[in-house]
């Protein structure tokens, strides 16, 4: 593995870990700020906010860097994130905790540009495996990150956000010092129009063979969003799990998946295809959530969580199959507009599912498993109707 390689991953361990840290204590620090019960409406809120800046800016940072560069697009972000972090650990008041957020998820935007800097040193053939690397990054981080943010929280519940604000200033001089420039940047003249986040997305409406992997990605990341929108909520109401033990579980299912994304994704996709190993992903994740739904017991979600993990899988395969559908002088502008799909399914789903459960709460928390089960579903046929060649490429916008 060549040394940016292992220097984009590195600062991508870091990055999951400043986010990490933030899972466990939310709850808690709007019960904190808010005086209310039920913040299950307050959480689906922040983070549909959070996708809303990540909408606006992932197709202008991708865009920026094809022009510009990838690396002055991350050292930007990354400072911004640090300097975020900071003001919400002193954030007083909800509206600036929500400024926060938003403030935050324009800085994560930057995943798109980090996609896009793997595509351009990875080679066709190495980019299932290396996005499969990539995830499992972030879940070495989501190891670390929920375990400590557990415990943090539990001692003050603003220590999380320093320790994230300190993780991102030294993800920032990683890459300021480190990080080389991944590719020539155009350095064509950057007008207004160029910084209109809607134009990329219509860049991309116009070659009908892109739409299906875009909304693939959508659906995908809806059922994504239930995880980090109910999981804290669902383990305390369920089994009456603190902030430690629900940074545990998450860092329980972090092992797990990064250990089926370091070593599996390109086995799968030699035995199994691009496409074959997203469906054996998603039927893993679709049996693990249907356990999960009537689990009454706690160890019964750690026993579960190998056959969770393995929904991993297909991901890497996935992100390889939409590397194909444009030309390389095209990746960063595609990447965005992926990252746009992304964002705009955290804007609904995280609202879809916070409300479901505020409904379900009382009841039966489980049933919000069976809620992804159902998103899950929409995606397959999908799926299987894509295939391997590369579309028709249109025109740069």
């Amino acid at each position: 593995m060549n040394n940016p390689l292992i220097i984009i991953f590195t600062a991508i361990i870091l990055d999951a870990v400043g986010i990490g840290l933030i899972f466990p204590i939310l709850p808690s620090l709007l019960e904190d700020v808010t005086h209310a019960e039920n913040v299950a409406s307050y959480i689906g809120i922040m983070t549909a906010l959070y996708a809303v800046m990540q909408f606006i800016f992932a197709p202008v940072l991708g865009s920026l860097s094809d022009r510009l560069g990838r690396r002055p697009v991350l050292l930007i972000s990354l400072a911004g994130a640090a300097i975020n972090y900071l003001f919400l650990a002193f954030a007083p008041n909800l509206w600036m905790l929500i400024l926060g957020r938003a403030i935050a998820g324009l800085t994560s935007a930057n995943v798109s540009v980090a996609t896009a800097y793997i595509t351009d040193i990875s080679p066709q053939e190495s980019r299932a495996r290396r996005f499969g690397l990539l995830n499992a990054m972030f879940g070495i981080g989501f190891i670390v990150g929920p375990i400590l943010g557990g415990a943090l929280g539990d001692y003050w519940l603003r220590l999380p956000f320093i320790t994230a604000a300190a993780l991102n200033a030294c993800n920032l001089l990683l890459a300021f010092f480190i990080l080389p420039e991944s590719r020539t940047p155009t350095r064509e003249k950057i007008d207004l129009a160029a910084l209109n986040p809607l134009r990329p997305l219509r860049w991309a409406f116009s070659m009908k063979s892109l739409l299906p992997v875009i909304f693939i990605f959508f659906v995908f990341s809806a059922t994504g969003e239930a995880y980090g929108t109910c999981w804290a909520l669902w383990g305390s109401d369920t089994f009456q799990w603190s902030g430690l033990w629900i940074g545990l579980s998450l860092g329980a299912f972090g092992v797990c998946q990064t250990l089926a994304q370091a070593f599996l994704p390109g086995v799968a996709v030699k035995l199994l295809g691009e496409r074959m190993a997203v469906i054996t992903g998603v039927v893993a994740a679709c049996i693990a959530l249907t356990v999960m739904a009537f689990a009454n017991q706690g160890w019964m979600i750690f026993a579960i969580m190998p056959v969770f993990a393995l929904g991993g899988i297909g991901v890497p395969a996935l992100q390889s199959l939409a590397t194909r559908q444009v030309d390389e002088s095209q990746q960063g502008q595609f990447q965005g507009v992926l990252a746009s799909a992304v964002s705009l399914a955290s804007i609904v789903s995280p609202l879809a599912f916070s409300s479901f459960y505020f409904v379900v709460r009382e009841q039966w928390p489980g049933a919000i498993w069976l809620s992804v089960v159902v998103v899950y579903a929409l995606g397959v046929p999908l799926v299987l109707s894509l295939h391997r060649q590369k579309a028709e490429a249109a025109p740069a916008m």
